[in-house]
């Protein structure tokens, strides 16, 4: 599928949603989902000229809108001069060719957007094979209506006996195998990617450092707050999707506690299943993180909606036992009384820096390993002890004086064995 929207080149679009009880209410569009839709298509490089928000009992299943707001859509379309219309919901393929037919120019749908839009901004090799796997997936389901048009020929002129195929339906055929032998080969490219990260996983595992997995709904200020945590210089620009492809730093919470801290893509409405999927090569990160920081817009009227929605996909990707801090973002922005406080919530605002320490201390108290600086002063004779803390704890220095002098960062685990040898100045350093 190709991208539809140039940086270059400002499309202009007729954004269409219905609302309807049959639908549901994460179907439905609404105000707000169309602001999104809006927002979207302002991220792929076009704007709207105009907006169609309908309310029907149901969905009419051959225009989905009816043939009257059809009509009024052409008209919208030809006085705006647009080159497409976007709709809020998802279509079926008939649905997406027949109203291509009657309007006259390119017909899209959330979903489409939303795989142009990460067509677009897909950077590493991997992003840019998750993004083909899911556009491969939604145009599977999508040949029939395309091919719909082409009738199948037979000598006579009638329908097709058993074994016998027109022209279209072997293309049709042709094309879909074609397309399978493109997802399979996609899949087991990602099982590659996958498999090297659970060798870095196991490698981050033996050396016991802990990996921090920032979520939340997309242009929630994860990357910015990356950036203030670490700094790196990661572009964090005001528009939906900034971030597709996943970036890792190492943090120092405190001076016993280093982890790895990782961005994610921002989590929507609507997110198409299919993309979860071809995603989960990026996203299972989150399963096999130790703690996920969930960065939540304070400042927006709709937080609770956008968090609930984060909640549901974390649930989705097998990650909803991992420990959780909530992290209100923009508090400088934030209209309320009381800003949101509790034993896994912290209010910050990531472009001011306010609130962070505090953040660093909940992280801390999260993932406390139990490490404890020390200094221990061993005898000669007790060489091995210093073998064992090379082999289970990190030494800093060691001097050799009367005694062999060692500061290191040492767990619980191993206090035990060692305290005889505790030194009274540097004590059990906590």
């Amino acid at each position: 599928m190709e991208q539809n929207f140039k940086e270059t080149h400002v499309t202009k679009a007729v954004l269409v949603g219905l609302s309807s009880p049959r639908l549901g209410r994460l179907e439905s569009a609404d105000e707000q989902s169309m602001e999104e839709l809006a927002a979207l298509l302002e991220t792929a490089g076009g704007t709207a000229v105009g907006e169609v928000l309908q309310s029907r009992s149901s969905p009419e299943p051959r225009t989905f809108i009816g043939e009257g707001k059809v009509a009024e859509i052409r008209q919208l379309v030809e006085t705006q001069e647009a080159e497409m219309v976007i709709f809020d919901n998802e279509l079926s393929p008939s649905q997406m060719r027949v109203l291509t037919e009657e309007l006259g120019v390119q017909v899209l749908d959330r979903s489409g957007l939303i795989l142009d839009i990460f067509a677009q901004r897909a950077r590493t090799k991997e992003g840019r094979l998750q993004v083909e796997l899911a556009q491969y997936r939604y145009l599977l389901p999508r040949l029939t209506g395309m091919w719909g048009h082409l009738v199948r020929q037979t000598a006579s002129g009638g329908r097709s006996p058993i074994g016998t195929r027109g022209p279209g339906e072997t293309q049709l055929e042709s094309d879909r195998r074609h397309i399978r032998r493109k997802i399979s080969k996609l899949e087991a490219e990602l099982k590659d990617v996958r498999r090297i990260r659970g060798t870095q996983r196991v490698r981050r595992k033996k050396n016991e450092i802990p990996v921090v997995a920032i979520v939340g709904y997309t242009n929630a200020g994860k990357s910015t707050l990356l950036n203030l945590l670490t700094h790196a210089d990661i572009p964090a620009n005001n528009r939906l999707f900034d971030t597709l492809d996943t970036t890792t730093r190492l943090l120092s919470v405190n001076d016993t506690l280093e982890v790895l801290i990782s961005d994610t893509v921002g989590f929507i409405r609507k997110l198409p299943h299919h993309l979860i999927d071809a995603f989960k090569a990026t996203l299972e990160e989150l399963s096999f993180a130790d703690l996920l920081l969930h960065v939540i817009d304070g400042s927006n009227p709709n937080w609770r909606e956008q968090a609930a929605v984060v909640e549901d996909l974390i649930r989705e990707l097998g990650a909803e036992k991992t420990p959780c801090i909530d992290v209100f973002n923009k508090s400088d922005l934030y209209t309320g009384d009381i800003k949101p406080h509790g034993e896994r919530i912290v209010s910050i605002s990531a472009k001011t820096g306010a609130g962070v320490p505090e953040l660093l201390e909940k992280i801390a108290a999260a993932l406390d390993p139990g490490v404890r600086r020390i200094t221990l002063r061993l005898p000669y004779n007790q060489g091995s002890l210093l073998d064992l803390l090379y082999r289970e704890a990190k030494v800093e220095s060691v001097a050799y004086e009367s005694e062999i002098v060692v500061q290191a960062l040492c767990p619980k685990k191993l206090l035990g064995q060692i305290s005889a040898f505790l030194s009274h100045q540097g004590g059990d350093d906590t």
